[in-house]
This record gives structure tokens, sequence and C-alpha cells, in this order.
């Protein structure tokens, strides 16, 4: 797709600036694609889901078990992108005031006295919360609270995070002693929740000859912070269709119990609210401009429908009793899309 020349004193007409913004953002897209492929191996869903997540402006949750990776994504990521990052590994004895700042108390030269504002590492443009299930309910809802509003308040004063600010969290699924869950309204705060799964026996293998020698491959630059921005406010401009639409709608409602299909939404103890329809259309456009297209797709509302529903639902204690899955309830209503 190439635009068009056009007279730089001619007004600028919108299709024509969402197609020439598209086609900047298709190639720094593609080239941290490529970049992030570089380092991370086999696990490629993962990465566009990821990217997909900072596209739309949102925040992301990546669940797997130790070791695959998940750390390396983000600060593959964060330098890949430009990034300003910063990691937070989660314990259970870490306070706020560790993750959004607090005053100190200095005094000067001349005996005056004042308190000044240490920032915490929560003032970043990429924060990986690591473990943030084993952090105390109090520390997770001040960063919470940080990534909805996007300023923190010490002392009755505000101050406002970096833009562009994303977080990505990692939860381990498997070892749920001594850890305190997100609660459902905290966990909805996430655009998407992203499974992280073992890579595949070519991907193993590439790891192992990879990055077990005396050099290793790091990530270069291939995007600024500015760049991103710009990238996000495109997808906001691309273009919904009805049928998009209809399909969102009918999806999430669906997963919602007195909505649905009796048979599905009787399993169901709370579905998503208006922020998964959201989370859903802002997703879609970003997966569309990272496959390189301009509109996003019915496939593409398929093809997220778990990775933001999944953290939007629960079953019945009945369902669960019965062997019926978050996952698999979600497939059914995908099949229904027709």
């Amino acid at each position: 797709m190439v635009a068009q020349a056009r007279d730089a004193n001619a007004p600028i007409n919108l299709d024509t600036g969402v197609v020439e913004a598209a086609e900047a953002a298709l190639a720094a897209i593609g080239a941290a694609r490529t970049e992030i492929g570089q380092v991370i191996f086999g696990q490629q869903k993962v990465v566009d889901l990821s990217l997909i997540t900072l596209l739309a402006g949102g925040h992301g949750l990546l669940v797997g078990v130790p070791g695959l990776a998940k750390t390396k994504l983000v600060e593959a990521m964060g330098t890949v992108l430009g990034l300003s990052a910063r990691r937070v590994q989660f314990t259970p004895d870490l306070m706020p005031s560790d993750i959004l700042g607090s005053e100190v108390l200095d005094e000067s030269e001349g005996g005056k006295r004042h308190f000044r504002f240490i920032k915490g590492p929560v003032f970043a443009q990429l924060l990986m919360a690591d473990e943030i299930n084993r952090a105390s309910p109090r520390t997770q809802s001040a960063l919470l609270q940080a990534m909805q509003e996007h300023h923190v308040t010490v002392a009755g004063e505000r101050h406002d995070l970096p833009a562009p600010f994303h977080v990505l969290a990692t939860q381990n699924p498997i070892e749920q002693e001594g850890t305190y869950p997100l609660p459902e309204a905290q966990l909805d705060r996430f655009l998407l929740e992203i499974d992280v799964g073992y890579p595949d026996r070519e991907a193993e293998r590439r790891i192992l000859l990879e990055t077990t020698g005396a050099a290793e491959h790091k990530p270069v630059q291939a995007m600024t912070a500015e760049t991103l921005m710009s990238t996000q406010r495109l997808v906001r401009r691309l273009p919904v269709g009805e049928a998009v639409v209809d399909a969102i709608l009918d999806l999430v409602r669906s997963a919602r119990p007195g909505d649905g299909e009796k048979a599905i939404t009787d399993k169901l103890a709370w579905g998503p609210g208006p922020r998964a329809s959201q989370a859903l259309t802002l997703a879609a456009r970003a997966r569309a401009l990272v496959e390189g297209r301009l509109a996003p797709s019915v496939d593409d509302v398929a093809a997220l429908a778990a990775p933001v529903l999944k953290h939007r639902i629960a079953l019945t204690f009945a369902a669960r009793a019965d062997g019926e899955t978050v996952e698999g309830v979600v497939a059914k209503l995908v099949e229904r899309l027709g």
C-alpha cells in the first residue's frame, strides 16, 4: 500500500493521513517484531499479544510457570520500543511507598528544612511487576490505581506518571500458597491476560544453542516512545465495521448471566462489563495493524476473545465441580459467532 504524493500546501485528507501514518507504523511494528524475535524464541503469539496490549494503550497480565522468558520479554520490549523500563519483584513485605515513592526531609545549607519527593519505580514508561500476586492487597491496589489514573498522590500532592505508561505484570499459576490473588475488579484493569506456554521442540533447540554460548544477541531499538504514542493514536482512528461491532457485542453480552444462551450462562457466576467491549475493540484494531491491515475483522475478535474475557468471567461452583473451565466456555461462545 503506497500513498500518493500530495501538494505540501494542500489540506490534509483524513483518509490519506491515516494511510500515511499506517505505512510508517507498519514498518516500525515489523522492525520491532523482528528484533524481539531475535531474543525471544518460540513465543510469537505471546510477543504479538504483548505488542497488541501496548499498541492499544493498555496493560497486560502474563501468566506462566517460571523459566519461560517473561522477564526477558519485557526487558527486550523496553529496549526495542525505546521505553524507559524498570522491574519490581513483588514480595509480601513490599509497601506501596516502595513502588510509588516517598517524601524525605532535606535540610539546606542555611538550615531550612523541606520535604523532597523521591520517585519510585512506577515512574517508568514500561514497568514489569514480577509475581504481582505475591504482594499484599494494599500494595497491589496502589499499583493498580496508578495504572488506572496515570498519576500517584503522595502527601496530598499529585505526581503524573510518564507517557506512555504501561504495566506488564507476571503471575505464576501453579504456586499459590502464601499469595494474594488479584480481586476480580482489579483484574479488569488489565487489557489482556496472556498465557505463556512451553516452547516447541525446535524453538527449545534454538534456545539451547543461542543462549548458552559465549555470545548472546542483544536487542536494538526499533521504535521510540513518540512513535509508539503516535501509533496508539492511529489505532483509535482505524475504522471498525458494523459486522465487527456486532460480533463484539454478541460475544461480550453472551458471556453475561441472563443475556446469553441458558446452557452456557447457567455456568457463569458473573460476566464481563462494558470495559471488556472497549478492550476487545481496541485490541482488535491493534491486532489488525500488527498483521498489516487497516481495519479489524471478525477473525480478530475471535482470536482475542480468550485473552480479553478469561479474567473477566467467573464460573459457578457447580460448573467448576463438573469440570468446566473458563477457556472452554469462551471457546463455546466464539463458536457461536459463526
